[in-house]
């Protein structure tokens, strides 16, 4: 879904005039509820693909034939056995009933045409009716919301949160609201038609011009060149509504996200907003004064609609939401819906994607989010670590700069958009990935998030059909190989993996359970990488350090990203952190907390602090001061 996107960002930004960011070091109130004292871990589950043990993976396969996973096959030891990973929060990817190329006439559901809909079961960021889920998920598709209602209640039984996402920038290219509770109006149904832009149209339009369907390139053929009675090239949308991606073009273009349609939410085509907009100082203000200040303000209609579907999910007992392409919405709209939700659930969890740091303030600080994605900072860093291309000197910078909001900022290594680490076209090996992610577990208070698979080293290898190798598909009907040797035919045991696979999820099981039970890691933090750097002997920038402590724990933690190199070291603490532990000279027992297999001490003496540090390639050791 991101072919050109930071490209298509950028014009976003131009187009909707973005309110101007904060300074980097300027301290802002957070949104979060700071008396937080443990982290969060969320784990992303794709969940047409989480329980499904059809190993058939056939490039197109219907769902009889590749097989789909269920809401049922989140039964309480498959939720028992994520929880014990040392998850909070499950974010069910895929939950809003999208686009699919499926008969489910039977239920009063229309058919999707191919040549709209990518994949043969569907974009979950193609949302066709926001007050249903997808039917492929149930096991009676008539009885579909009470099932998802159901997993709602196992998943709190099981001590876990749960988040689904909003796409408020686009929907599918057919939206029926066919589901919409009672007074509610369909996307597009009150629209002027006749014009390109109308404060209260909920889409952009192109008078005078029908939809023409794509051409497609590389000799792709929807559903892989199979028959279908509406694969003709002809999609009926008269007149054209501009693309979800921005484009304003009767015909997008193949690359465009041309089975969307842009939403509007009152800017013009000129960029122009016409709402009012936030006084400065809301900066500063909670989300209560956010939402009096929205409360008797004319907004334009697709914003109410956006609000509406959130509080709908919400009183249904959603925890959260994952909010697809924030950036591309006016940071206002933010505000007003952010601001909703919080008072209906003040403990929400709400994450934006986004990738512009220039604008992270202003979501957190004007949108009231909780959390952003950390991607083009600190995910991108550790992938060129990873791959050899790049220092661990450059982290620095990366907390240095996000300092004021480093808790905001949500760390990943996977996620469905993202190459699975295994794959050839990230490193290869998942392994290779064991110090990233115990730096971007342990390195602030933000949350970590891991990707269904990632903690059994799925490559993503398959031919799925739309979706290609290195990426989970996303719009296939298709299996997850090593996952399903985890799932061992759902008893979730792990009965079927290899030793390699198993020591794997044992490492991000000791170290999850680990994160969401320090207090130091809701603390404070300071790299000691520069000191040791300009002191130590041996020490090189394939290693990072830093230290973590809070009031009743202090963390010593060294990573090692070489995979074929050991390296041994004194490593040093700074005077200015012997000061601010109250360290006196002596020797200190240090615990290893992750293998729990160094046995190392710390000695200070005349203002120096060292400990001996011994890493086998790709070790990372979290030190607990005793």
């Amino acid at each position: 879904m991101k072919k050109s996107l930071y490209q298509i960002i950028t014009v976003s930004f131009l187009l909707f005039g973005m309110i101007s960011c904060d300074k980097p070091n300027e301290k802002k109130e957070s949104t979060l509820q700071m008396e937080q004292t443990h982290k969060v871990v969320v784990y992303q589950v794709f969940t047409r693909l989480f329980g499904n043990t059809n190993t058939t993976n056939k490039a197109w396969g219907t769902l009889e034939e590749n097989g789909v996973g269920k809401f049922s096959d989140f039964t309480d030891k498959a939720l028992q056995e994520i929880k014990d990973l040392g998850v909070t929060h499950i974010w069910y990817t895929g939950i809003p009933h999208h686009a699919v190329i499926r008969d489910y006439t039977a239920y009063g559901i229309s058919d999707d045409d191919p040549d709209v809909v990518k994949g043969r079961a569907g974009s979950p960021y193609a949302v066709k009716d926001y007050y249903n889920v997808n039917p492929d998920l149930a096991d009676d598709p008539a009885n579909r919301m009470a099932e998802f209602e159901s997993l709602i209640q196992r998943t709190h039984q099981n001590d876990l949160k749960v988040i689904i996402d909003i796409v408020p920038n686009h929907v599918a290219r057919r939206y029926e609201g066919k589901n919409n509770p009672k007074g509610v109006r369909d996307f597009g149904a009150d629209d002027d038609t006749n014009v390109e832009y109308n404060r209260n149209n909920n889409f952009y339009y192109i008078p005078g011009k029908s939809f023409e369907v794509p051409i497609a390139l590389n000799e792709y053929r929807p559903l892989g060149g199979e028959k279908h009675p509406l694969s003709n090239g002809i999609f009926e949308e008269n007149p054209a509504k501009w693309t979800g991606n921005g484009s304003r073009e009767a015909r997008p273009d193949f690359y465009d996200w041309y089975e969307t349609v842009k939403i509007n939410y009152g800017i013009k085509p000129d960029g122009r907003k016409d709402f009012e907009e936030l006084p400065p100082h809301f900066r500063e203000e909670d989300y209560k004064a956010h939402f009096d200040f929205w409360k008797n303000k004319d907004v334009p209609d697709s914003w109410k609609k956006f609000r509406d579907i959130a509080l709908f999910w919400t009183k249904k007992g959603v925890d959260g939401f994952r909010f697809d392409m924030a950036e591309m919405v006016p940071v206002e709209f933010w505000s007003f819906m952010n601001s909703a939700i919080k008072m209906e659930n003040p403990k929400a969890f709400l994450l934006a994607e986004i990738y512009n740091p220039r604008e992270y303030r202003n979501y957190i600080h004007l949108g009231k989010m909780d959390y952003l994605y950390d991607k083009v900072e600190l995910y991108d860093t550790l992938k060129n670590i990873m791959q050899g291309r790049g220092s661990t000197d450059n982290l620095i910078p990366i907390q240095q700069g996000l300092s004021d909001i480093s808790q905001h900022m949500l760390h990943f290594l996977e996620n469905h958009d993202e190459q699975r680490i295994a794959s050839p076209e990230f490193v290869g090996k998942a392994e290779i990935a064991k110090p990233a992610a115990v730096l971007s577990a342990t390195i602030d208070q933000a949350p970590m998030m891991i990707y269904f698979g990632q903690e059994v080293g799925e490559p993503a290898a398959e031919n799925a059909g739309f979706g290609s190798p290195s990426r989970t598909s996303i719009f296939d009907y298709i299996g997850v190989p090593h996952h399903q040797r985890w799932m061992n035919k759902g008893t979730f045991d792990g009965g079927q993996l290899s030793q390699s696979e198993k020591e794997l999820r044992d490492f991000y099981k000791r170290l999850l359970n680990f994160t969401v039970k320090s207090p130091a890691l809701a603390g404070n933090y300071a790299e000691i990488h520069a000191f040791n750097r300009g002191n130590t002997e041996w020490y090189n920038d394939r290693v990072f350090s830093y230290v973590r402590w809070s009031q009743n724990q202090k963390l010593i933690i060294v990573t090692n990203f070489d995979s074929d190199k050991a390296f041994g070291f004194e490593l040093q603490l700074p005077p200015s952190m012997i000061e601010a532990w109250e360290l006196k000279d002596g020797e200190y027992d240090l615990e290893e907390k992750l293998y729990q297999n160094a046995q190392t001490n710390l000695i200070v003496s005349a203002n120096q602090a060292k400990v001996r540090v011994d890493l086998k390639p790709l070790e990372s050791w979290i030190l607990q001061l005793k």
